[in-house]
């Protein structure tokens, strides 16, 4: 009896011997995986969200310099406005005759065709 229990605890010690060796030789080669792995998650979210966030960054900002006295413009906050002059980081809009208010340039989101705000 004792020697079946010895050679049970003998086949089990080689196994989980034989199995440790597997699961080493695995993570091994698993970290060249890994680095695989991380490295197509990147190029993944640079082409799904840096990139283009960038290129709208960029086309936001060649609208900010294309801008210039008379151009009618929507802000950030819906309000509709001819530009009247350039005063820094900010733009002086006339909203009617005789209203004018400062607007951030970053709030402007789109330039309006001529002759929208006589439409309206």
């Amino acid at each position: 009896m004792h020697n079946k229990i010895f050679s049970f605890l003998t086949l089990v010690l080689l196994t989980s011997n034989a199995m440790a060796d597997e699961t080493a030789a695995a993570a091994h080669g698993g970290g060249v995986g890994s680095l695989i792995m991380f490295g197509a998650m990147f190029v993944m979210m640079y082409f799904l969200l840096i990139r283009p966030q960038s290129k709208k960054a960029k086309e936001h900002r060649n609208l900010i310099a294309s801008l210039a006295k008379g151009d009618e413009i929507l802000t950030s906050g819906g309000i509709l406005g001819k530009i009247e002059r350039d005063a820094g980081t900010f733009f002086i809009v006339a909203l009617t005759e005789g209203v004018e208010v400062p607007v951030q340039k970053q709030a402007v989101v789109q330039v309006l065709p001529k002759g929208t705000l006589k439409s309206i």
